[in-house]
């Protein structure tokens, strides 16, 4: 014989045998769900998520007035050098399948909730059992959303990872610029992800070809009357890029900044005599003809090459659109001084912004570290590849979105943003527009306008 306490009908302290209770537990059950489902539901809207603003966010990291739509393609780029099988005398080709996950404005019907679930995995560095950690984490978009199109084609920014990473490093950003009306194309570069990762000739050979094959794709895919989601979306006449680490050295290639003879040494002596790389170099004549005029302005973070002269002078002077650099001054992987801050100051021919985050090493772009990476036995590495050691991440996530939103709109928007990039050099001794009052510390930005006209 079963018994309960029946709350309603006994004195306290008595226990009495169960007679037909069955509906009453049945109710209790219901009543307990619904509330374990709101609670959930409350947590879901309420705990931070991956680009929410803290309350010391600047001005222009709140999210726009779109609400966010998130979708996965696949795109094949055929008969592509394969440099990872290259053998001296023969050049084999492959097709590079590129994974390529697309943020944009959207229309939610009745009920839709603005959430979603990424999925990421990683290897666990140096692990000699090469074990693999799988994971979610969490995103404000909503999976496969119909698409604003009465708002007219929006600009589209195109965004590369560096090495190794994923479409999925910078989410706080990318669903931010959606929010704020543009079509947001991330790619995941072939040989060059967590789950994939090739030989590094791979990266170096393909970067700036991806972002400009991807442009080309997105731009069919976006004409009107194509059966495509995209069909009168995006602009692709009016494309921004953004590159983080080696995302930055593809995307400077991309607009304009030809590599040097010094890389086309050192890609042959890693590849056993390859000069594929030959064709991205600045008087290349095959690398003149990729110009495109469709990008209209650059962001990139940490952007890898200048330490081992992988530009000259004369490639940096190639560069004719507008770029926002970001480092730290401690970057141990691309470099400072003899980094980004060089590429900055070689870049003479072009409008171009550098904002330091002092103190900061190389992560001045990821997403925040991930809550698997802080598992008990995990290598210190799992979790430093997304860490800043001297900053808080979502502070820098906050600032980043600030500084791009501002950069892009004045570029691809025409939107009157200058007060935000027009700013004393040292923001521990001026007046930061946008900042509140005792947050803008630790910070430079350089400005160098482009020179006039003669």
């Amino acid at each position: 014989m079963k018994i309960i306490l029946n709350p309603c009908s006994v004195k306290p302290g008595i226990i009495t045998p169960l007679r037909n209770k069955k509906p009453l537990l049945f109710l209790l059950i219901i009543i307990l769900s619904a509330a374990i489902n709101t609670s959930l539901a409350q947590d879901d809207e309420w705990r931070f998520i991956n680009g929410d603003p803290l309350p010391d966010a600047p001005e222009l990291a709140v999210r726009g007035e779109f609400k966010v739509g998130v979708r996965t393609i696949t795109v094949v780029n055929k008969g592509q050098v394969d440099i990872l099988n290259f053998k001296e005398g023969t050049e084999p080709t492959y097709d590079r399948n590129l994974k390529l996950e697309i943020w944009y404005p959207a229309f939610y019907s009745d009920g839709e909730k603005e959430f979603t679930s990424y999925e990421e995995e990683r290897p666990v560095p140096k692990d000699p059992e090469r074990k693999v950690i799988r994971y979610n984490f969490t995103g404000r978009a909503s999976r496969d959303a119909a698409p604003d199109t009465k708002n007219g084609a929006f600009p589209l920014v195109i965004v590369s990872h560096g090495y190794v990473g994923s479409r999925l490093l910078l989410t706080y950003l990318t669903e931010n610029l959606a929010s704020k009306g543009y079509v947001v194309v991330a790619i995941d570069h072939m040989e060059s992800t967590y789950g994939d990762a090739g030989g590094f000739q791979s990266t170096l050979l393909n970067r700036s070809r991806d972002i400009l094959f991807v442009l080309n794709q997105i731009a069919d895919l976006s004409k009107p009357g194509v059966n495509s989601f995209l069909a009168g979306l995006a602009d692709a006449s009016n494309t921004g890029l953004i590159g983080y680490s080696m995302g930055g050295y593809g995307v400077l290639n991309a607009a304009g900044a030809g590599y040097s003879p010094n890389l086309v040494n050192m890609f042959a002596t890693m590849t056993g005599g390859s000069k594929a790389i030959e064709v991205l170099c600045t008087n290349n004549p095959a690398y003149k003809a990729m110009n495109d005029t469709r990008i209209k302005a650059a962001v990139a973070f940490a952007p890898w090459g200048m330490q081992l002269n992988i530009w000259d002078q004369e490639g940096l002077q190639g560069l004719k659109i507008p770029v926002f650099f970001v480092a730290g001054t401690l970057d141990d992987i691309s470099g400072y001084e003899k980094g980004t801050r060089a590429i900055f100051e070689g870049a003479v021919n072009i409008d171009r912004y550098l904002l330091t985050y002092i103190n900061a090493r190389h992560n001045v772009a990821p997403n925040p570290p991930p809550q698997e990476s802080l598992n008990h036995g995990l290598p210190f590495d799992f979790y430093y590849h997304y860490a800043e050691p001297a900053w808080d991440q979502r502070r820098i996530n906050n600032i980043n979105q600030h500084f791009v939103t501002a950069f892009l709109g004045l570029h691809l928007k025409n939107m009157e943003y200058r007060q935000y990039l027009d700013l004393p050099e040292n923001s521990n001794t001026g007046k930061w527009t946008g900042f509140r009052p005792r947050t803008s510390v630790g910070l430079e930005l350089l400005h160098s306008p482009a020179p006039r006209p003669e």
